[in-house]
């Protein structure tokens, strides 16, 4: 049985979708320049996002979440790259976690395995994932908006819309908010 395991996935699906649909708003070159005040680029968020989903799940049941062959510092290295190289990069992580939660059922859950010689259960260490990930997702979702200004287009309910959503609420699902966003691009 996987239902457990499916809810999880659909909320990473749902702030992978949040994320390239606030990415798809900024330019080329909006992708490599400073977030406000000087802080994170959109690049290096999402350079860390992929190199800690790339760790996490790679091996996920049989090795420690933090390889050794993880550079987490050059993750934060300022870097110009072009969108191509930027969403290569983004989904190489994405493609490992979905993979992984792919490959695990519900039983799979009350097991234990290790990150930075921590040992979790593999439902902690996939919420501790997951809430990671949305915290960064945060990030993407202020800077591009940031960027856009005026040009941009929510993601999930406008500002004035929360009456007209209330009688038709389409996305509350993860699935369906994921799959809205991801026809938006």
């Amino acid at each position: 049985m996987k239902t457990l395991v499916k809810s999880v996935e659909a909320e990473f699906r749902r702030y992978k979708a949040l994320a390239e649909g606030a990415l798809e708003q900024v330019s080329d070159n909006a992708l490599s320049s400073a977030g406000p005040c000087g802080g994170n680029s959109l690049a290096i968020i999402c350079w860390h996002i992929s190199g800690n989903l790339k760790s996490r799940f790679t091996d996920f049941l049989e090795s420690d979440g933090e390889k050794p062959w993880r550079q987490r510092e050059e993750e934060f290295a300022n870097r110009a790259i072009s969108r191509g190289e930027l969403m290569t990069k983004w989904n190489d992580g994405w493609a490992v976690l979905f993979a992984t939660l792919d490959s695990l059922t519900d039983a799979n859950l009350s097991e234990s395995v290790k990150i930075r010689n921590q040992e979790l259960l593999v439902h902690e260490a996939s919420h501790r994932s997951l809430a990671h990930i949305s915290y960064h997702v945060g990030q993407v979702v202020y800077i591009a908006h940031s960027f856009a200004s005026e040009s941009w287009k929510y993601l999930s309910i406008a500002p004035g819309g929360t009456a007209a959503y209330n009688t038709n609420p389409a996305f509350d699902n993860p699935r369906d908010h994921a799959s809205r966003n991801e026809r938006k691009q």
